[in-house]
């Protein structure tokens, strides 16, 4: 299956669930679930934070840091870059200005710890922008 099929797939099923988008993330490997996703090397070295928003309609969105612009090399999507913390923090609220509702590797009470690869940390940072956090465990 061809990229584009992939997310028009994962788009169809947020729009049935009713949910905005699907936010990957991964820190050094943490998130094995989105890496197989989005179909990275398992030795792709990576020490930044990385992010790949994939809206209920419109393009993907790739939020990577300047150290590892190539990490999402060859995936669809606009690239937005960062460098300090503080950057970040502003591309995740514009990226995410408007939704209500995304999904992420996210288990509520960590009831299905095989899903739960988002650390609290960044939960709480997803949740400080005004967003409701859903498990993707459907997607996966």
């Amino acid at each position: 299956m061809d990229w584009d099929s992939r997310i028009e797939d994962v788009q169809r099923r947020l729009r049935a669930e009713g949910i905005d988008g699907w936010l990957l993330y991964d820190f050094g490997g943490q998130n094995p679930l989105a890496r197989e996703f989005l179909q990275l090397n398992s030795h792709t070295l990576t020490t930044r934070r990385f992010f790949y928003w994939i809206p209920a309609q419109g393009d993907p969105v790739q939020i990577l840091h300047c150290i590892e612009p190539h990490v999402l090399k060859g995936l669809p999507g606009q690239q937005r870059i960062y460098l300090k913390w503080e950057e970040l923090e502003a591309t995740l609220k514009s990226v995410l200005k408007g939704v209500a509702t995304l999904a992420m590797e996210y288990s509520p009470r960590n009831a299905i710890p095989y899903i739960s690869k988002v650390d609290g940390g960044m939960i709480d940072l997803v949740r400080s922008l005004g967003c409701t956090v859903v498990s993707s465990g459907a997607f996966l």
